[in-house]
């Protein structure tokens, strides 16, 4: 049976965004790149308000990747306390709303005490349903995928898993949040036109949606702009147009 070209529902259930162009921003305004990371923190707030007013339930926010870790100390350890004072500053948001806070990523590598900040929300919210924020922190597409592959190599070697028997659906089960559903529409800030080792194997099938507008701009009207771009898409799954 031939797979036919849907419509996607009107609005995704799932949105994951890279928030690109804190560094641009701050630039153009001749000040360090932590400025504008503060900035950004904005707009996060506003789409957080945004997901609810449309009825999103997955966000996914690419905050800190595998890469990052590169980046000049202090402006790593800048991002760090910035995530802290969001969590303390924003918790109280989330309990009035009723969002689950969930990271993907290799948490471990977190300092101590942003770790412990996590864990104290997570714990906090986990039964939470009405909306869900999901960050994705010391995170990479590919590590995501090695770190599955390791997983199921060892059940295989200790004899709990059949090698013939690995499929999709296996490797999909042994992500970081193998239950949450795969983004439907994904939104890139700033005009870069790349995945920068996002979501590689979640994004297969999403709606991919680019805009020059850097992330510390971007608002509520903006993230309208782009769920409406979204309902008129067709998701094809490989079917023929």
């Amino acid at each position: 049976m031939t797979a036919k070209a849907v419509p996607p529902p009107a609005v995704p259930r799932h949105v994951a965004i890279i928030m690109d162009g804190n560094g641009r921003w701050a630039k153009q305004r001749m000040q360090p790149r932590l400025f504008g990371h503060r900035a950004g923190a904005e707009s996060l707030r506003a789409v957080l308000r945004a997901c609810r007013d449309h009825g999103v339930e997955y966000l996914t926010v690419y905050a800190f990747s595998t890469e990052n870790w590169v980046r000049p100390e202090d402006e790593v350890s800048g991002l760090m306390s910035l995530l802290r004072t969001f969590l303390k500053k924003d918790e109280h948001e989330l309990h009035e709303n009723q969002v689950r806070l969930r990271v993907t990523g290799r948490i471990q590598d977190l300092p101590r005490a942003v770790r412990d900040e996590l864990e104290r929300v997570m714990e906090a919210t986990k039964d939470y349903r009405k909306g869900h924020l999901i960050l994705a922190l010391s995170y990479g597409g590919r590590a995501e995928i090695v770190d599955a592959v390791r997983a199921i190599a060892a059940e295989a070697q200790a004899g709990r898993l059949d090698p013939a028997k690995i499929d999709e659906a296996a490797i999909a089960s042994h992500l970081y949040l193998p239950d949450v559903p795969d983004p439907d529409l994904m939104i890139r800030t700033s005009g870069e036109l790349r995945l920068s080792n996002f979501l590689l194997w979640e994004l297969s099938y999403a709606e991919f949606y680019f805009v020059d507008t850097l992330w510390p701009d971007f608002r509520e009207a903006d993230f309208a702009k782009a769920l409406e771009e979204y309902a008129r898409r067709q998701r094809r799954y490989g079917a023929p147009s």
